[in-house]
């Protein structure tokens, strides 16, 4: 099945800790192009992630972008700071201990053994450095994992859409070959009567001139074949209908295709225009712009084919 070169896929998913977020989109491009957003800190990923973007797609400008936020709280380590506690524990001690500290004392105040004067004491918690926070040091694979799985839900997304958009593609495409191949089927009608027109125009016309003198039946036969072997156009037909044929084989083609097509547009574009400038006849110049406005069409279509 064809695929289109633009679509978008999203997935989003919170796992040990993190909420991990991945948006994927794509326009049109000759070639692939990717371009991967993510955090500083993961740019270890960005590798992995362009080798998994190759396994969906061939062309197109493709962009994907990785947030990775931490879930509050979750990968925080906090612990008292021992050494600082036991500091103001000894200042407090020595404080109270102090012969000149007469009137007042600390520990007057506070009952039981040290640790406990301190969790009574509500304003200690206060104090600076009392606690100190360890950021957890991240575990690389499980990131990775992470990572890969949401992006695959995402390109997956990614993949549906763009098979979807081609499946519409493809349908135009047929659709405007089928009424080309109608219109061929028209000149291949009309184009053998030409030389009889032509023969019988150019009868006249020596007859008009010639008025009473015998005319030479066998010299005007002659030019009429002249004639049909310059303005035959079987050759330009079969041609085009058999290129005709390779744009539908190719439309079922599962792999991508879209260079082959504009290749296969180009060559029916070119048969079509010496169609026009073989035959000098006002319908069938008709048809034939007729035809060339549809090739047009399918070839802005095929742009967006992967």
């Amino acid at each position: 099945m064809i695929k289109s070169m633009t679509g978008y896929g999203r997935a989003q998913k919170q796992t040990d800790g993190r909420d991990i977020l991945v948006e994927n989109k794509s326009v049109n491009s000759r070639f692939l192009e990717q371009n991967v957003r993510i955090g500083r800190n993961y740019t270890y990923l960005e590798e992995e992630l362009k080798s998994l973007i190759k396994t969906k797609t061939s062309r197109g400008k493709v962009e994907i972008a990785v947030t990775i936020n931490l879930i509050e709280g979750k990968k925080a380590d906090i612990k008292v700071n021992d050494e600082i506690v036991k500091g103001y524990l000894d200042a407090m001690r020595n404080y109270n201990m102090n012969p000149e500290n007469t009137d007042y004392s600390l520990m007057d105040d506070m009952q039981g053994d040290e640790e406990e004067m301190l969790m009574k004491w509500a304003s200690i918690l206060h104090l600076p450095d009392i606690f100190r926070v360890e950021k957890i040091q991240d575990d690389e694979e499980e990131i990775r994992r992470a990572v890969l799985e949401v992006t695959q839900e995402a390109l997956n997304a990614f993949v549906q859409m763009r098979e979807t958009e081609g499946k519409k593609l493809a349908e135009d495409v047929l659709s405007r070959a089928e009424y080309i191949l109608s219109r061929v089927a028209v000149i291949e009608e009309k184009a053998p009567e030409l030389t009889e027109k032509y023969r019988e125009r150019l009868y006249t016309k020596l007859s008009e001139i010639l008025q009473s003198a015998v005319i030479d039946e066998q010299r005007i036969l002659t030019e009429a074949a002249v004639f049909s072997e310059k303005t035959a156009v079987d050759e330009e037909t079969v041609r085009l209908k058999s290129h005709i044929s390779q744009l539908k084989t190719l439309i079922g083609q599962p792999e991508s295709v879209g260079r082959k097509l504009d290749f296969l547009v180009q060559e029916m574009n070119r048969e079509v225009n010496t169609i026009g400038s073989k035959i000098q006849d006002v319908n069938i110049t008709a048809i034939v712009v007729d035809i060339k406005s549809e090739i047009e069409k399918i070839r802005e279509q095929i742009q967006n084919i992967e």
